[in-house]
């Protein structure tokens, strides 16, 4: 497992959009220690400095992560069919992809979901080309690709059944006005999954800013109106955490 180490420390080497982010929007709040109810710290090799909940945000994978989340070891590795069939949906269900990278999740979803839609969200316009093109090539009709920002998925009020995102909660910059935007888009009774490398486990061989453990993830989004409802323990190296929107 030691490949995930160095492609991951090589990648947040290249990945400082959540710190310049973070930077420019907050120098008098850094200064503080404080910015609208998070801390800010001096930053470790791989995180911000910005600290939620008692959490090192991490720094983001940019586009020049293309290349490993298509990676084509990554079924192999992580499973990704059997986390996938784990997922509540049904054929027409509406789901958003959080997060969405190149889309490697969201296509496969998407077949799921014939009669349905999946919302491909993302932050970075090299991802959002990509995942246009993605899109044309594939032929994916039931696939609308949206720009969000730092802190809103920018999706219609209760317009989703679900939301999910893999390997990307840890490194949202505003974890707690993110998951507020995807509670809003949330129908009622809507459901939000996460998949986090094990922070619990010292042999999946990942930095431990990009992992997360069950319990900081629940008190996370507990705070944020949100209900741990299933924690699938049976992938290889994630945890599969099915969320429900609280009334």
């Amino acid at each position: 497992m030691n490949i995930f180490l160095t492609i991951r420390s090589s990648l947040a080497a290249q990945c400082v959009v959540g710190l310049l982010l973070l930077t420019a929007g907050s120098l008098d709040a850094a200064a503080q220690g404080k910015e609208n109810g998070y801390v800010i710290k001096t930053p470790t090799r791989d995180g911000t400095g910005k600290f939620y909940m008692g959490r090192e945000i991490a720094l983001v994978m940019g586009a020049s992560g293309t290349s490993w989340l298509e990676r084509s070891s990554r079924q192999r590795e992580e499973n990704s069919n059997l986390a996938i069939s784990k997922f509540p949906l049904a054929a027409n269900s509406v789901v958003a992809d959080i997060g969405a990278g190149s889309g490697f999740y969201t296509f496969r979803v998407a077949a799921k979901v014939p009669q349905g839609k999946v919302y491909a969200v993302d932050i970075q316009e090299q991802m959002i080309r990509f995942l246009v093109n993605r899109k044309a090539e594939l032929k994916a009709v039931n696939v609308e690709v949206v720009q969000g920002d730092t802190n809103s998925v920018n999706l219609p009020a209760s317009s989703i059944d679900m939301a999910f995102m893999v390997d990307v909660y840890h490194e949202l910059l505003y974890p707690k006005e993110m998951l507020q935007s995807i509670r809003n888009a949330l129908r009622s009774g809507g459901k939000l999954v996460l998949l986090e490398y094990k922070a619990e486990d010292p042999s999946v061989g990942i930095k431990e800013l990009h992992k997360m453990s069950v319990q900081q993830v629940t008190k996370e989004l507990a705070a944020n109106g949100f209900r741990l409802e299933s924690h699938g323990d049976f992938l290889p190296i994630q945890h599969l955490l099915i969320f429900a929107k609280k009334p």
